[in-house]
């Protein structure tokens, strides 16, 4: 009797139809728990309930940078309540900030790439600034800008020695492409050793030089950003996180593509970058192009399409 039953054609289409529908469950199981983790804080410590993620480096500069990371974690966001981004209290080094990232102490840096730190940290390889901190401006002292106006590049790189800190990434390609460089740990020691003859400009981003110079004008009045010039080489700004931290690389990476794809990253951007944008179109500056032998081999040219051209 049971063996007819079992054997019924009605009874074996059941059977099927019931597999399939486990199946189905089974597989939505699996993409729920996956989409879950892929939503979590992803901290090392998030299992213990750790919403917060800290964050260097830090200052009014660095602003847009932890504002778009703010942006692509609210991308994939999923019911798990909000991660709290953190500045790092301590004022410390980029190297320094680089160890302490890989003990833990500190979740996310965004800083430029080389080989080194491709080798010590995971980064999220999507330019986060396009392209527009390797646009570099020149900070002068005001005297000196009629004698620098008429340089050539030639005279430029004879003439004129750069002060840079000595852990920035910058610092090998200037120097591989034929500047004299003098160096300082401390970044804020530059205004004073410029301010006092030391040595004669140093470089920031196109992003960064009025915002410096504004913040220390009071103290160095007589430093300014350069009129005429503006060197440019390829540097690609990441964000890093461990290299175990894979969980937190795939959410930051994932919520930049749907910012990307959305035209909220872009819009981002655009407001924070806005006046140097509009004070680009209007400049007329000689641009000295800068090849970069610290970049990864295989690492993408910026896209400079936002900002330039």
């Amino acid at each position: 009797m049971f063996a007819v039953v079992h054997n019924s054609p009605d009874h074996l289409e059941r059977m099927r139809i019931w597999h399939t529908y486990l199946n189905k469950i089974v597989f939505v199981s699996l993409q729920i728990i996956l989409a879950s983790c892929i939503c979590l804080p992803l901290c090392p410590d998030a299992r213990a309930g750790q919403t917060s993620l800290k964050y260097f480096p830090v200052g009014p500069i660095y602003e847009y940078r932890w504002k778009l990371l703010e942006l692509a974690l609210a991308h994939t966001q999923s019911g798990t309540g909000n991660i709290r981004l953190e500045p790092f209290a301590e004022e410390v080094t980029q190297n320094r900030g680089i160890s302490l990232l890989q003990s833990g102490a500190i979740d996310v840096i965004a800083l430029g790439t080389n080989g080194e730190r491709e080798a010590q940290m995971l980064p999220i390889k999507i330019d986060i600034l396009h392209g527009i901190i390797g646009y570099r401006l020149l900070v002068i002292r005001k005297t000196d800008q009629a004698s620098i106006a008429l340089m050539t590049e030639q005279a430029l790189r004879q003439q004129l020695t750069f002060g840079l800190n000595s852990q920035w990434a910058d610092l090998p390609i200037l120097r591989a492409n034929g500047f004299a460089v003098v160096t300082s740990t401390n970044y804020e020691n530059l205004f004073g050793m410029l301010a006092a003859g030391r040595f004669d400009a140093f470089t920031r981003g196109l992003n960064e030089a009025a915002l410096e110079i504004e913040k220390h004008k009071k103290q160095f009045p007589q430093l300014i950003v350069e009129k005429s010039k503006a060197l440019y080489f390829p540097y690609p700004v990441y964000f890093w996180v461990r290299k175990d931290n894979q969980l937190l690389a795939s959410r930051i990476e994932q919520g930049l593509k749907l910012a990307l794809a959305d035209g909220s990253f872009r819009q981002l951007f655009e407001t924070y970058h806005a006046k140097e944008i509009k004070q680009l179109a209007s400049e007329k500056r000689q641009l000295i192009r800068l090849g970069n032998p610290v970049l990864p081999a295989g690492t993408v040219e910026p896209d400079t399409r936002w900002w330039w051209h």
